[in-house]
């Protein structure tokens, strides 16, 4: 049986950083929106989950606040600086889009990666009232996870339509 005491600082050092990794995931996605002129899909579903991860940030207060913790407000700052900058390290690219599209699916699967671990640790530190929220989250980051993959095909296609006939494709 694990010790139910790291187990419970296992789940509260987990639970501050998935509040900072979903600051991080809006400082990625919020740039990128305005720039998506030919890609309304796209646009549309970073929009959606954009306040679908505003929820998730809402979840995660609430089972801070839930144990006595509060978020860490030096992890926030810093992996949101670490998201503006990664979400401006493709903008010179000339296939921007796509680059993201793959910065998105890949950080949509480490999100979700960190919540399966987020509820084992919470399974096994005794805080199973805070599952339900955690696992909230973990569906949508599914479910963005597989519209991402699922729509990587049509972004590939209008990116080489539009290059092909001179338009820009990038935004």
């Amino acid at each position: 049986m694990a010790d139910t005491d790291y187990a419970r600082e296992v789940f509260l050092t987990g639970l501050k950083n998935a509040h900072a990794m979903e600051k991080q995931a809006l400082s990625i996605m919020q740039p990128q929106v305005s720039r998506l002129k030919h890609y309304p899909d796209l646009s549309k579903r970073l929009e959606a989950h954009i306040s679908e991860t505003e929820t998730q940030l809402e979840r995660l207060s609430e089972v801070l606040d839930s144990v006595g913790e509060s978020s860490s407000t030096t992890k926030d700052a810093f992996l949101s600086t670490v998201g503006s900058t990664a979400a401006l390290s493709h903008v010179a690219a000339a296939d921007e889009v796509l680059k993201n599209s793959f910065a998105n699916l890949a950080f949509e699967n480490y999100e979700i990666a960190a919540y399966i671990s987020l509820i084992t640790a919470a399974q096994v530190s005794g805080e199973s009232k805070a599952v339900p929220l955690l696992e909230a989250n973990l569906d949508e980051e599914r479910r963005m996870a597989e519209w991402v993959a699922g729509h990587i095909p049509l972004i590939t296609e209008t990116f080489i339509s539009l290059k092909d006939s001179g338009e820009t494709a990038k935004v």
